[in-house]
């Protein structure tokens, strides 16, 4: 993974995903007692940042590929389906029963043939992988693919050159953290964009698989593959690829609660108009709960596909 790798992203995308917007709002700063930018990613086509690395991967499938598979509980899954509807190939996702019915519901709209299976039983890279061969089909993993980790990169560029515009020099980004994807590829970006700002990734507790390891220095399992409302951030490892990257880059990881996450997301819609799905408002949730945080930070919110039912209950619960 390299700045190069990125930009070649950047430009191949170019026209295709949408430069989404770095927004502040003065009373969310009053709330958290730092300013607060946020990078909403939850604008982007498909709503969330994984149409970038799907548009990355898809765009240079390896010659002879039939078409494309991949394993998503939900914004991956969208994201590389409508890229190979747009690249006019075929996809095929492997999901999780347990994902919310309307990232099914969608990836299937985009065109592309749904696989579930029982993610507290099935192994899903056994499944994936039998699949592929079958069907000679290329693998797109959600976040361990060189392409898929420079896609995700391009919000890097963008958060460089708009925090620059910000007057912002010195920041922590904090990133909602999966396997890491987002947040490796952020890093790279920034490590020669903007080097005065620093990512720290942020996830669910009970969940922080990537907090614990970047404090360990190796990579270490979640203890149990679901039960936070987090859905779309549920990994059981951090990556193989992007764990480096992070073990070089990034500052200590950060965790939140479930009602944490949940306040955020009712945040966001109430003070920047945003739509949030839990595990993409866990940066934001972050950057208004944690302690040891500077008085700017940027925090992604990285995904807006949330059920509807939970996002009422989000803004009931939290009086907006």
């Amino acid at each position: 993974m390299t700045p190069e790798a990125i930009q070649a992203a950047a430009a191949r995308m170019r026209g295709h995903v949408r430069v989404t917007p770095l927004l502040n709002a003065p009373l969310l700063d009053r709330l958290a007692g730092r300013r607060i930018f946020v990078k909403a990613e939850c604008l982007q086509v498909t709503g969330s940042f994984k149409a970038r690395g799907g548009w990355a991967a898809v765009s240079t499938l390896p010659a002879g590929a039939r078409g494309v598979l991949a394993m998503s509980s939900g914004n991956h899954a969208q994201g590389v389906a409508w890229a190979a509807a747009a690249h006019g190939v075929t996809a095929v996702i492997v999901m999780p029963s347990d994902a919310p019915p309307v990232k099914i519901e969608r990836t299937r709209a985009y065109g592309a043939e749904v696989v579930l299976y029982d993610r507290a039983c099935d192994d899903r890279d056994a499944l994936a992988a039998r699949i592929a061969a079958e069907r000679g089909l290329a693998l797109v993993p959600p976040y361990d693919h060189p392409e898929v980790i420079a896609g995700q990169g391009t919000v890097g560029l963008e958060i460089a050159a708009q925090a620059a515009e910000a007057g912002i020099d010195v920041a922590e980004v904090l990133v909602c953290c999966g396997g890491g994807g987002l947040a490796a590829g952020i890093a790279t970006a920034l490590e020669v964009r903007a080097p005065g700002l620093r990512v720290r990734t942020a996830e669910p507790a009970g969940f922080d698989d990537m907090a614990r390891s970047l404090a360990a220095g190796q990579r270490l399992r979640n203890l149990a593959a679901t039960g936070s409302v987090c859905d779309a951030i549920l990994t059981p490892t951090p990556g193989a690829l992007t764990f480096p990257i992070l073990r070089r880059l990034a500052g200590p990881g950060l965790a939140v609660t479930d009602d944490q996450a949940l306040r955020a997301v009712a945040l966001a819609f109430s003070h920047l108009r945003l739509v949030a799905e839990p595990g993409g408002a866990v940066a934001l949730a972050a950057a208004l709960h944690a302690d040891d945080l500077p008085e700017t930070v940027i925090c992604t919110v990285s995904g807006g596909n949330v059920d509807p039912q939970v996002f009422r209950a989000a803004l009931d619960r939290f009086g907006c």
